[in-house]
């Protein structure tokens, strides 16, 4: 349609420019064209949209909407002026305003290509598979000798999940080609193999085996054609094609173990038949670690006897580092777990003695294998490798196994570190072991030299990415925030944005989010929500990053890597990173809901810098200690603002960082409504990761003190169904029954509906009987025991405490000695204990004796 604005020619061209200098970017020239045209027609709605759109270009959005509103008033009837307000609220991310705009310019303009493409990609983005297809299928009927209108159809209902006319549009398609594309078309191979892997979806593998027969000499990637025909071959039971095609697959890749696990199930193997077709196997690829390794998972008794030695021989001798991490997934069987230390062992012993007799030769020649270990050919004790490497990486093995998680005697696994240290050269190797010792003293607690080993390990190969990053990790862990941020700057061009805003363009999750948890335990309440509010933009960037790629990936041709993102995407919030600082974050807002003061300097457990017990304090002396941490949070705050805009870049000619007005996170920390801002991570946490507890039990918490009682239920009837016996679970179970026996006002529907739902409270056995039982049904879990102590504190102040006078600082002095207690428990009961105000001397004395090497039990000077 027209516009009913009509611009003389000479302003006409100028229009135009504009519209140019908007693609090009050139926004200062447009701007300028704009005005040109606005001084003879001030009232020409579409150049009034075009300026607004161009000013939103130069950060001014209040000022653009406004220009762009102006634009509608004069001209309500322009697709211009509406496909730019959709603009406006698209460069806002509100996307459901601009799905509503372009709907508008699409009444006026049906035909335009431009609009409908904007309006697709919102749909795509918002998952609105409806409208995406209908959007979709209007471009094919305006534009249908363009081949990406009809891919994107196809895609449109693929992702709807109607297979079948997905199909239909690809067929469509290719029935009005006149002559088939070149077999160098990467679009139409790109579109072949899309088609061929709907088909299969479709569950029509016979049609999709024949589809592939056709395209096999078209489509350019071969492995995917070679991938998907063993895979057809073995649903459809043609077990000897599946089987040819799996040979000539590991052929191309002796190491894949998707391809070992097919052509079992093509020869139909079981018992000793399989074991014979990996002997065979291993014999035809000898380099190969797969069909050495895999019988490991199921042979039992004597065969797996046989077989780990024969493993443990050829990866021994060759002085492997990662012979232990290649077998550690066999530690959850006990019998297999005791037969490789066995084997071990003997090796050694049999290695000792070869060490006395045989002099080991003066050169060695290496091969690598898939595992990045130096190998060498040959096998027996007259092999190329070094004795002293084999001997040395044998204790490697054992120290390694001793520390594992299953097992985790620190003393003896020291004692092989130690030895293997002591025997190996001085600038070989040494890496490697510092970093298992460094492992070994991290577990058993000491942080502190864990660090310096980490740090020495690092040293042997400063240009050692890997060694530099788990070095920093070390730091965090330690509370060494500085050193560990210097640290990944040797590695990072850090001389922009610092070392951290490096960190943050990067995305580097792992870190950030350690970095916080590291606040978090040292009580920098703000710095700590500073890197977890880091992190949640990180997803939300990701979120909207794909929005690029909806365009993107069809100029490309490259559909299928495209729905594999738009399906990860799908779960993209459910990622374990985001899970893990969703609950961090949450834990510290609930804290600060209950303790407000934490928000003003680092008062971990409420206690401030100086020592001071704050909660112990009178009023008066209250107020002095929170006018002085208010002070100190300032100065920090003044003093690290300062440092930044001092901070220059002398490599692009003194340009001055990025400047932070929040650069200790005190603005986060010290919010008003924790609540609401606990919520916002909560949301999604319940959305897409359902299944994670830690995620439920928080929204029973978040829920109850916003006095949402119907949510904190479903919240509590969502974790007993994970988990019904988990020990928070029945704290919270508690929680609950005592909150209904203090009547609340409730609504009578909200009454009625907790009445029938709530049953996982005992109708006759008091809380503190309820309680108890749990105790003696879970005496040998720590966490049930700390459960229990908190669940007793709760009934006390309610006083419902009943039979509930048992010790609870004995029972907590219990917790170390336990079997099954692991050291993360133990740190755990620590604050416990400080919360209950016991004999925490005494409880760290206890765990000192199990944990002699942990920092955090440290008696204080």
């Amino acid at each position: 349609m027209p516009s009913q604005q009509p611009l003389a020619s000479k302003e006409a061209s100028l229009f135009r420019n504009v519209l140019k200098f908007y693609e090009t970017k050139q926004y200062k020239k447009g701007l300028k064209a704009a005005e040109q045209i606005l001084k003879k027609n001030p009232r020409h709605g579409e150049t009034l949209a075009m300026k607004g759109l161009l000013i939103n270009c130069q950060g001014k959005t209040e000022e653009a909407f406004a220009i762009a509103k102006e634009a509608l008033k004069q001209d309500m009837k322009s697709h211009v002026c509406w496909h730019v307000y959709g603009l406006l609220y698209r460069s806002q991310k509100n996307f459901d305003e601009a799905i509503k705009a372009y709907k508008m310019a699409l009444r006026f303009e049906p035909e335009s290509q431009q609009i409908l493409r904007d309006l697709a990609l919102l749909q795509v983005q918002m998952r609105d598979y409806p409208g995406y297809i209908e959007s979709r299928r209007l471009m094919v009927i305006s534009k249908p000798q363009i081949r990406q209108n009809w891919t994107g159809l196809a895609i449109a209902y693929h992702l709807a999940g109607n297979l079948t006319e997905a199909e239909n549009v690809l067929t469509k398609y290719e029935e009005t080609l006149k002559q088939p594309p070149p077999r160098s078309d990467l679009e139409n191979s790109e579109a072949i193999l899309y088609k061929n892997s709907i088909i299969a979806e479709g569950g029509n593998h016979e049609k999709a085996l024949d589809h592939l027969e056709l395209i096999s000499r078209t489509a350019l990637d071969k492995v995917a054609i070679l991938e998907a025909r063993a895979e057809y071959n073995l649903k459809l039971g043609r077990k000897e094609d599946a089987e040819k095609a799996y040979r000539v697959l590991l052929d191309r890749n002796p190491e894949k173990r998707d391809y070992y696990a097919g052509l079992e199930k093509s020869l139909g193997a079981e018992g000793e038949e399989r074991l014979k077709i990996y002997e065979e196997l291993a014999a035809q690829y000898p380099r190969a670690d797969a069909p050495k390794r895999i019988p490991l998972d199921f042979l039992e008794g004597d065969a797996f006897q046989a077989a780990a030695e024969r493993y443990l021989d050829w990866r021994l001798k060759r002085a492997a580092p990662s012979t232990f991490t290649s077998l550690k997934a066999l530690y959850s069987d006990v019998a297999k777990r005791e037969c490789l230390q066995q084997l071990v062992e003997a090796f050694l012993a049999k290695t000792r003695e070869e060490a006395k007799t045989v002099e080991p030769p003066a050169d060695t020649e290496a091969d690598a294998n898939t595992n990045g270990d130096k190998l060498t050919n040959g096998g027996g004790s007259n092999s190329s490798t070094n004795n002293t490497s084999v001997l040395v990486y044998t204790l490697y093995y054992l120290s390694q196994h001793h520390d594992h998680w299953r097992i985790r005697n620190t003393d003896t696994a020291l004692s092989y570190i130690n030895e293997a240290l002591e025997l190996a050269p001085d600038n070989a190797d040494q890496g490697e072991l510092r970093l298992g010792l460094a492992r070994i003293l991290k577990h058993a607690g000491d942080v502190r030299k864990a660090m310096a080993e980490m740090d020495n390990a690092r040293q042997q190969d400063k240009s050692d990415r890997y060694y530099n990053t788990k070095c920093s990790k070390y730091m965090l862990r330690n509370d060494c925030n500085e050193e560990a941020i210097k640290t990944m700057g040797l590695f990072t061009r850090n001389d922009v944005n610092g070392p951290l805003g490096d960190l943050l363009e990067m995305q580097c999750v792992w870190y950030i989010t350690e970095d916080g948890e590291s606040y978090a335990r040292q009580g920098k309440l703000g710095l700590a929500l500073k890197r977890f509010h880091a992190v949640y933009k990180i997803f939300e960037d990701w979120t909207d990053d794909q929005f690029d790629f909806h365009s993107f990936s069809l100029r490309k041709g490259m559909i299928r890597a495209y729905v594999d993102m738009v399906r990860w995407e799908d779960s993209l919030w459910a990622h374990p990173f985001f899970r893990r600082a969703a609950a961090n974050a949450i834990r510290i807002y609930l804290l600060l809901n209950d303790k407000p003061h934490l928000a003003h300097g680092s008062l971990a457990n409420g206690t401030g810098e100086e020592g001071v017990d704050f909660e112990s304090l009178s009023t008066a002396d209250r107020k002095k200690a929170m006018k002085k941490a208010k002070r100190e949070a300032q100065r920090q705050e003044k003093a690290a603002a300062e440092a930044a805009a001092k901070a220059k870049d002398d490599r692009r000619g003194g340009e001055e960082k990025r400047q932070d007005d929040d650069p200790l996170g005190a603005k986060l920390a010290q919010t008003t409504e924790p609540l609401e801002k606990a919520l916002v991570w909560l949301k999604p946490l319940l959305e897409f990761s359902p299944n994670f507890l830690e995620g439920q039990t928080a929204g029973f918490e978040v829920y109850m003190k916003r006095k949402k009682y119907l949510l904190a239920l479903k919240c509590l009837l969502a974790a007993h169904a994970l988990a019904p016996e988990d020990p928070v679970v029945h704290e919270q179970i508690v929680k609950f029954q005592l909150f209904l026996a203090s009547k609340p006002e409730l609504s009578p529907t909200v009454q009625s509906i907790i009445e029938e739902t709530f049953t996982l409270a005992p109708a006759d056995t008091p809380l503190s009987e309820f309680n108890e039982q749990y105790l003696q049904s879970h005496a040998d879990s720590a966490r049930a025991v700390f459960s229990v102590v908190r669940t007793r504190q709760a009934l006390a102040a309610a006083e419902a405490a009943g039979q509930t006078e048992a010790d609870s600082e004995t029972l907590l002095l219990a917790v170390p000695a336990k079997e099954g207690t692991t050291l993360k428990e133990a740190v755990e009961g620590l604050a416990v204990m400080k919360e209950i105000k016991g004999d925490v001397a005494g409880y760290a004395a206890a765990a000192r004796e199990r944990w002699p090497l942990a920092n955090i039990f440290e008696a204080k000077a």
